[in-house]
């Protein structure tokens, strides 16, 4: 039997995914500080926009949070409780590179992350205008005044005055009306402050700017499970993997909508092409499979897959989840 509620509860927890998000909300603010993540390639340039940032902590393998590069290459984790974390940045052009071990602790409010990442390949000419990445010849050319309220809006953010960023992102798309990062963010903002019905506006004139713009296809496709409509959800992230092709961050959340679409093969398909990458933090793609195989009435395959999630994920609450699973599954077997 597909138990949608747990899967869910195992999932929801990474779908963390906001341009600038907030970490430990309502904490004493003087048990959290920011965490400002510089991403930049082997010859000290910025890494550019849409790399994938995962907030870990020092013991889990769960990501505390998730956000992705603005045009700097930088991306910030605010209100972030004291204790070791790590950072792992994705990214289609990029290897999976993880930053190693760093404090944060009470006696610095912030601090500089810096994240050192190797291309996969030398830069391909006129690549922007191919198609082969998510960044859109219309967000090439940014008007100096519309990237002003755009910086004044991610520090905006960065303080959490939602209202504030809104105004400035409305100015900056304004000034420039096809400002698909800036739209994007705009529906970040809209996130937080409850209105989903302009976080969904946002996002869908993001992708009429830049239909192959990873963020907001990801996004949208998570406020599509919200509402409960995972066919376009499956739709959407298919997109999204078109753009970056080895985002396993990506694979997870189509491997969830193709199993509550009933998609059972080709979510045991995704979930094996993501085991064959780098996939930190990700067991879940594990249970997914696990529950796939046992829609399709193959328990032993689920138990090796539960077994795979417990080698990657030991510890913890799902652990402990998954590790009831299993004797369910051998007591069917057994009987």
């Amino acid at each position: 039997m597909l138990r949608r509620h747990l899967l869910t509860g195992l999932i929801l927890a990474l779908s963390v995914n906001r341009a600038h998000c907030q970490v430990g909300r309502g904490m004493d603010s003087g048990q959290a500080g920011n965490v400002h993540v510089h991403v930049v390639l082997t010859s000290d340039r910025s890494a550019g926009m849409h790399l994938r940032v995962q907030l870990m902590s020092g013991m889990g393998s769960t990501p505390v949070s998730e956000v992705f590069t603005d045009d700097r290459g930088q991306a910030e984790f605010n209100g972030v409780q004291v204790g070791e974390y790590h950072v792992i940045v994705t990214g289609n052009e990029i290897e999976l590179t993880d930053s190693g071990m760093f404090e944060v602790d009470r006696r610095r409010m912030s601090q500089a992350i810096f994240v050192t990442v190797h291309s996969k390949e030398e830069s391909k000419p006129n690549s922007a205008a191919t198609g082969n990445n998510s960044v859109a010849a219309v967000d090439l050319d940014i008007p100096a005044d519309a990237k002003k309220q755009f910086d004044k809006a991610s520090d905006a953010m960065a303080r959490q005055d939602w209202p504030g960023a809104e105004e400035r992102l409305k100015q900056a798309t304004t000034i420039y009306p096809r400002y698909a990062l800036a739209y994007n963010n705009l529906a970040v903002v809209y996130g937080h402050m409850n209105d989903k019905s302009h976080q969904r506006e946002s996002l869908e004139k993001a992708l009429t700017l830049n239909d192959h713009f990873v963020p907001a296809l990801v996004n949208l496709a998570k406020l599509c499970f919200q509402d409960g409509d995972a066919t376009r959800a499956e739709t959407l992230l298919e997109g999204a993997l078109r753009a970056e092709p080895s985002n396993a961050g990506t694979m997870m959340l189509l491997a969830q909508a193709q199993l509550l679409n009933k998609h059972f093969d080709a979510a045991i398909a995704t979930v094996h092409t993501a085991h064959s990458m780098p996939h930190q933090g990700l067991a879940v793609i594990h249970f997914i499979a696990a529950r796939a195989f046992e829609r399709e009435n193959h328990p032993q395959e689920a138990l090796v897959e539960l077994h795979m999630f417990l080698a990657e994920e030991p510890t913890g609450a799902r652990a402990d989840q998954v590790r009831k699973e299993v004797t369910r599954i051998e007591q069917q077997i057994a009987h």
